[in-house]
């Protein structure tokens, strides 16, 4: 065991609570790994492989954070905060998460769900009428484009499973929904007016017709853009006041106050790109990659799915909220490409209503148990619930490119053969 392990073990033993942020919230019971069937020995094959990406220069550092059984169990970090200044990564470091910000939009719809403020087969067009008309974008032959109406309405059902025929413009081969996004500036996403984003989406024609296809894209944008026309709130505020606060998720936000700025977590110095200045203040959030968070906190959130929409005495959701959450919403009638290919770059999962879902027990190239849901972020963030296991697991760290795919299924499998109870 090496001394970090050691040392985390005995503070786990001896501390009974911890609290995410540094406002308090509802306690989550820290435990040694042993006392929740994990191996310490085992854990450490984890450690060392993320210290020895770290040391080869490939990872800037991270924080990892495990609960099981309710109780967090693990929670290490790794290399610098800032490469360039050797700043050390703190446990409270604050990321972009990027997409892990769906989940949080997800939960956000199916609260004013249970509210009765709106049903799944809502059309889009009920808040926004320019919506009630959509063409989308078809091949013509073997070379051409053309544009078809819309054989029906996007649905609040297709935003949140993304079978929208919202996508990307950076990503999709459809050229006149790519030239399209790039006329209406939505590859400049963070400057857009929640207005001017609506007013954009709308412009450009859909890449498939809605319920076709599962594509990830900007669903989860128009998404956030319901939530806010459903509750008469900016996005931020009705998470701030009906899920961040009430988990204790201190440090998540859509913008890093000046005080928190030291604590904001860097990729390496002289990547082609770089992410977002979490440091200004959007011209929208962005419910499709807008936010920022800790390990810790986002465990909190994790957690609370886990236990079926309830962390402590805070409920969120129902528990035939949840599990309508993380069944799979495809099936095989819509799936034409695989949901989990980008995320772990293997087959064998569905789609559920913000979260990648297990079906089936094989197929997929990696461990894990049917009905485990998982989400992750452009530069590096990964979690996963696994229910069979009682399981919960955040991987928070700023590297983008490829390799974050073969990150991610390296973390599980190290982490799920740790279990041996």
């Amino acid at each position: 065991m090496t001394a970090a392990l050691l040392a985390l073990s005995i503070t786990l033993a001896a501390q009974p609570t911890v609290r995410a942020g540094r406002d308090g919230g509802p306690p989550l019971q820290k435990a040694t790994p042993e006392s929740v069937g994990l191996s310490p020995e085992r854990l450490e094959r984890l450690s060392r492989a993320i210290t020895a990406e770290v040391e080869a220069g490939r990872l800037p550092g991270a924080v990892v954070a495990i609960a099981r059984r309710g109780s967090l169990a693990y929670a290490e970090t790794f290399g610098f905060r800032d490469a360039r200044t050797r700043d050390a990564m703190p446990l409270d470091a604050i990321f972009r998460i990027y997409a892990m910000t769906k989940p949080f939009v997800a939960v956000a719809a199916m609260i004013l769900m249970e509210e009765g403020k709106l049903q799944l087969t809502d059309p889009v067009s009920l808040w926004f009428p320019e919506f009630r008309e959509m063409k989308v974008s078809v091949r013509k032959g073997s070379s051409g484009w053309e544009v078809v109406p819309a054989e029906r309405p996007i649905t609040v059902q297709d935003l949140l499973r993304q079978t929208s025929g919202l996508t990307y413009g950076n990503r999709t081969e459809n050229q006149p929904v790519r030239d399209a996004y790039v006329a209406a500036r939505l590859l400049e996403w963070r400057t857009l007016s929640p207005a001017e984003e609506v007013a954009a989406l709308d412009a450009a024609p859909l890449a498939w017709q809605p319920g076709a296809r599962f594509e990830d894209g900007l669903s989860a944008d128009l998404l956030g853009r319901v939530v806010e026309a459903v509750s008469g709130m900016r996005l931020r505020e009705f998470l701030e006041t009906r899920v961040f606060r009430p988990l204790g998720m201190s440090d998540t936000a859509f913008v890093v106050p000046r005080g928190k700025v030291g604590r904001i977590a860097e990729p390496l110095p002289g990547l082609p790109d770089a992410p977002f200045d979490a440091r200004t203040e959007p011209g929208n959030d962005a419910g499709g990659g807008g936010a920022v968070s800790t390990a810790l906190d986002y465990l909190r959130f994790a957690q609370m799915l886990l236990d079926e929409g309830r962390l402590g005495g805070t409920r969120l959701l129902s528990r035939t909220t949840v599990e309508l959450m993380t069944s799979d919403h495809l099936g095989w009638r819509t799936i034409a490409a695989s949901p989990s290919a980008e995320l772990l770059g293997v087959e064998g999962y569905g789609f559920g209503l913000g979260f990648l879902v297990r079906n089936d027990p094989g197929i997929a190239a990696v461990p894990g148990s049917v009905g485990e849901f998982m989400w992750g972020g452009d530069w590096g963030t990964f979690f996963w619930v696994d229910p069979k296991e009682r399981i919960v697991a955040v991987f928070m760290t700023q590297a983008t490119g490829p390799q974050r795919v073969a990150y991610r299924r390296l973390w599980k499998q190290l982490v799920l053969q740790a279990i041996v109870d």
